[in-house]
């Protein structure tokens, strides 16, 4: 066979029906399709006005009507747009995809930079045939002389198209329903469509049920407008009411003044709202608005804390409003909206693309014209001006936070409870964001009070040299080692003391995480005038990885995490003594391999107490995280330590008694209970046991 060379050819008959089917992944978008393009269409006579090359009437007022008739299952669009021809019929609707936004903006892009155009593709007109078995239109240009025409098409490839009767410059197109689509003509149904898509598009938007029964209203005559069709004038006596004055006297006052009434055709309600409070300067928004907006929008009566106003020209055009709501749940169950539109059309909810993904917490609208969408305008396509949009939210949401810190640190403070899982959650996906955040961290402390990262170092530096004190002595050991000749290598000694002052540099910092269930722990350290930064939020425990991952001289530590120096006395613990209560408890609790630790705490009124290492509990969150509760925590590490206190008079009863004697070891499974009730809540059957031996005790103690 001979080589050869030509162009690929599309069957329309074969095109055709997926279009129809898979155009748009939700069918109720032709809706939003039908109204762009009327949008487009009142659009573009707008400017040839604006452009001298056409006159608009003196009582234009741009509108499309949207009408339902849910007896002959049809739907008509109407706009008073600059209507078609019949060449353009041909050009726009006959060849698929062939936008006339596109060229409408190519032929007048020297006379206007208002490029408002919602359509790109040509496509959306057919999503009708989604919904349709059969669309007509018929449509009539503003072009002087112009022809009305009627063109219909029942969804194969075949149209007819004749002159039509349309008297008034515009288009109006009407689907004939097919029947899994008859939803559409029911006009509640309908106008849940139009409120989801069309809210804030740049023209009035009016639903009503064809043939439907006049409708009427009452005003006041000094509210009456001259579009408003009188149906009756009223006039209405002043009313009054007999009653009693201060003399006792009754006597006759006006309560409701004489007035005139005029009955009218009720007037349309738009389902849109033209200019959208993004739209506007935010100098020129009020605070009141911004509520009412929220609630509007969210249908959420709770005030959001605060909010941030993006209005943004160069180097692309982006205006938004973006919420922080009050939180009163955990941060796992957080869920927010942002609504994505371009040039006020709703796209989707939540674009991962374009919004970072820590702020999809949040509640917002994002309008971005210049965004790359794709032929459904669902989804974008993934490109760098894309992550260019999504760095500047971030920025603009970072520089909002730190303005705030730094001019109004108490509001910040107040609102940091709740705003602190978004920032968090920003700082562990977003390197620049936790930059940038990085000395605006607050970490609110046992008594209260907010502190920086800064603030929290500064305050556990003398308590984590104290603790360091074990490295400084192995430090002078190395020296004197290193005098008597053992070491020579100075270059090999600077840089083990190098490693060692990076080591001793490290900071503690110390965290609650409940404080009901910990106060036994928060009480230690206040007697010992230690403090701990509070941290209850489940995002907590990966940000303060995050934290270490940053900064390798500081180390979160819960405060039940270890009995550290200065809760101790300075007197040493009698062996002999430690080592007796340890068999004794291991044998009355039946744990053969409870660590047992016995101390002199300078509490004497504490009698035990539990301690687990940090890296320990840290894995247990994980494994509870990832569901891997059939795994023995005990395998990753060492489970609870139970610390006594030796100088405690309890723990002095134990010293020296048998590990076969009852009444020590209800004492030992008592004190083991009441310490792990202060570290975490029981199990169901150890709870059981508890409480049936507290029963046991005070039954004792009654006798």
């Amino acid at each position: 066979m001979s080589e050869k060379h030509g162009s690929l050819s599309i069957n329309s008959e074969n095109i055709f029906p997926i279009i129809k089917k898979w155009l748009y992944s939700d069918h109720d978008i032709f809706a939003r399709e039908m109204v762009s393009n009327g949008c487009d269409a009142i659009t573009k006579l707008k400017k040839l006005d604006v452009m001298g090359e056409y006159a608009l009437p003196d009582d234009y007022k741009p509108e499309i009507h949207v009408e339902v008739n849910p007896e002959n299952k049809t739907l008509r669009f109407i706009d008073n747009g600059l209507g078609m021809t019949a060449d353009e019929v041909e050009e726009y609707i006959t060849q698929i995809a062939f936008s006339g936004a596109t060229e409408f903006l190519e032929k007048y892009k020297d006379k206007t930079t208002d490029d408002q155009m919602i359509g790109h593709f040509g496509l959306g007109f057919y999503s009708a045939f989604m919904v349709a078995d059969e669309v007509h239109i018929d449509t009539l240009s503003y072009k002087d002389g112009a022809t009305a025409v009627h063109w219909a098409c029942d969804g194969g490839t075949e149209y007819e198209m004749k002159d039509g009767s349309k008297t008034t410059v515009g288009t109006e197109i009407t689907l004939f329903l097919n029947d899994e689509s008859v939803e559409f003509a029911n006009e509640y149904r309908m106008r849940e469509v139009l409120e989801k898509y069309c809210s804030f598009m740049p023209v009035n938007i009016y639903l009503s049920k064809e043939n439907a029964e006049q409708e009427y209203e009452t005003i006041d005559e000094a509210d009456l407008r001259e579009d408003d069709v009188i149906v009756e004038r009223i006039h209405e006596e002043a009313k009054t009411e007999e009653r009693e004055n201060k003399n006792g006297e009754k006597e006759t006052v006006e309560i409701s003044p004489a007035r005139d009434r005029v009955k009218i055709n009720k007037r349309p309600v738009s389902l849109s709202d033209p200019n959208p409070l993004w739209t506007r300067h935010p100098n020129e928004c009020t605070d009141e608005e911004y509520k009412e907006f929220y609630r509007k929008v969210f249908l959420d009566y709770k005030e959001p804390l605060f909010w941030i106003h993006l209005n943004m020209d160069y180097p692309f055009n982006l205006k938004g409003i973006l919420y922080f709501p009050k939180i009163n749940t955990e941060y796992d169950s957080i869920e927010g909206t942002i609504k994505l539109y371009n040039n006020q059309v709703f796209i989707a909810d939540n674009i991962k693309e374009v919004i970072p993904e820590f702020l999809l917490l949040l509640k917002g609208v994002i309008d971005c014209p210049d965004l790359p969408l794709n032929v459904s305008r669902s989804a974008l396509q993934n490109d760098g001006f894309v992550k260019k949009i999504s760095e500047y939210i971030t920025k603009k949401v970072a520089d909002k936070l730190t303005g705030m810190c730094k001019t109004d640190r108490e509001s910040y403070e107040k609102y940091w409870d709740d705003i602190s899982p978004f920032i968090k959650f920003g700082c562990i996906r977003d390197t620049k964001f936790a930059d940038r955040l990085h000395d605006y961290l607050l970490f609110k402390n046992i008594d209260g009070k907010y502190l920086t990262l800064k603030d929290c170092i500064e305050e556990n530096k003398k308590s984590s040299e104290g603790e360091a004190a074990p490295e400084t002595e192995q430090k002078a050991e190395s020296e004197q080692a290193d005098e008597s000749g053992q070491d020579t290598d100075s270059q090999k000694e600077a840089e083990n003391d190098g490693d060692k002052e990076k080591k001793e540099e490290k900071v503690t910092i110390w965290y609650v995480t409940d404080e009901v269930q910990q106060s036994q722990y928060i009480n230690l350290f206040r007697e010992a005038g230690r403090d701990a930064v509070i941290l209850r939020h489940t995002i907590d425990t990966p940000f303060i990885t995050h934290l270490e991952s940053r900064d390798e001289n500081i180390a979160f530590k819960r405060i039940d995490a270890d009995v550290t120096e200065d809760l101790k006395e300075d007197t040493e613990v009698d062996q002999a003594k430690a080592d007796q209560l340890t068999g004794l408890f291991r044998k009355a609790l039946g744990k053969d391999k409870l660590e047992v630790r016995v101390e002199n705490l300078k509490n004497e009124k504490i009698a035990a107490m539990v301690t687990l290492s940090e890296e320990s509990r840290r894995m247990q969150d994980m494994m509870k995280m990832y569901n891997m509760y059939g795994m023995d925590p005990g395998m990753f590490g060492s489970q609870e330590t139970l610390v006594l206190n030796a100088l405690h008079p309890l723990v002095q009863h134990l010293s020296g008694r048998g590990e076969e004697d009852e009444p020590a070891k209800l004492i030992c499974c008592q004190l083991y209970d009441l310490a792990m009730l202060s570290h975490k809540p029981l199990a169901p059957e150890d709870m059981t046991r508890f409480v049936q031996r507290s029963n046991e005790i005070l039954m004792k103690l009654a006798k």
